[in-house]
């Protein structure tokens, strides 16, 4: 599985249509959110599966986990990848997480 984790993709958060979005490839991908207060759910990763075969959605999740810890607000992972990726990265992240919300 090939991972493009030294490239360093641009993220748009389009506030409009509540999802952060980049384009891989020429093929545009997005991480569908909610906000709320203090928390944001993100609910859905829609990219190709060539991508996520590629490893992409990993690289374009640990983005967006970045954005949101630059942001100081929680993080609720509702998307089944998504959670999978933080449940995989526990340590590296559960600080991101509401107080008392397991992954």
């Amino acid at each position: 599985m090939e991972n493009m984790s030294d490239v360093e993709l641009e993220i748009v958060d389009n506030e409009f249509l509540r999802q952060f979005e980049t384009t891989i490839e020429g093929q545009k991908s997005k991480i569908e959110y909610a906000q709320q207060e203090r928390k944001i759910f993100l609910t859905k990763l829609v990219m190709s599966e060539e991508q996520i075969e590629k490893g992409y959605s990993e690289d374009f999740i640990v983005a967006v986990f970045n954005i949101i810890e630059e942001r100081n607000i929680r993080l609720v992972p509702t998307s089944p990848i998504i959670a999978k990726f933080m449940r995989k990265n526990r340590r590296k992240y559960k600080d991101l997480l509401p107080v008392g919300i397991n992954i």
